[in-house]
């Protein structure tokens, strides 16, 4: 359903996951669309995006999804809802997540400043972990607020837009399944007189 007709190269999909082709708003564009066309009650779509929403705040990269899914199943929301809930962490909105993140654990940890890193020493250093714990922290305690924030704030937002969608939808397929009878009516008239 989602996959390419033609397989891209490796640098191909790196870049695209960059810098999509057609503009990253045309891209979220779709994948809203995506998520308005899901089957499912509103709340239960709704319920799921937002669970992608909170993990997106989460500084686990590479398990996002993963958890995402897991609060949606036990939410009862929609999991493919989930996975594309977690979009909302991408190239452009992780640097301010994990900035205020960070910020927001120390203030409510009560340290102050920001710990520095050097990168090179981090993955040359058989003491990783001790280096990498005093910034993991504080973002993990910090994406616990700023998380239940987001998918609050994204379990409205989806929520609406859903149900407008889907009223719009059945909407429209009423109208075509009344045009369809009365067709079919105006038809049958048309044989009557005929006969």
């Amino acid at each position: 359903m989602f996959r390419r007709r033609v397989e891209l190269h490796p640098l191909q999909k790196l870049r695209e996951s960059l810098w999509p082709r057609i503009g990253w708003i045309r891209a979220s564009q779709y994948i809203w669309r995506r998520v308005w066309r899901l089957t499912g009650s509103p709340h239960t779509i709704a319920i799921g995006v937002a669970a992608g929403a909170f993990t997106a705040f989460t500084p686990f990269l590479g398990f996002h999804i993963m958890s995402a899914i897991v609060i949606a199943w036990v939410l009862r929301g929609n999991l493919i809802a989930a996975a594309f809930g977690t979009l909302v962490g991408n190239p452009l909105s992780y640097p301010p997540i994990w900035i205020a993140t960070y910020d927001v654990g120390n203030w409510i940890l009560g340290m102050s400043g920001r710990t520095h890193v050097n990168f090179s020493e981090l993955l040359m250093s058989h003491k990783a972990f001790d280096m990498i714990l005093p910034v993991l922290v504080p973002m993990a305690v910090g994406s616990l607020p700023l998380g239940i924030a987001g998918a609050v704030v994204t379990y409205f937002i989806v929520k609406t837009a859903v149900a407008a969608y889907q009223l719009r939808r059945r909407e429209q397929l009423e109208a075509r399944v009344l045009a369809r009878m009365t067709e079919r009516d105006a038809m049958n008239d048309e044989n009557d007189e005929q006969e």
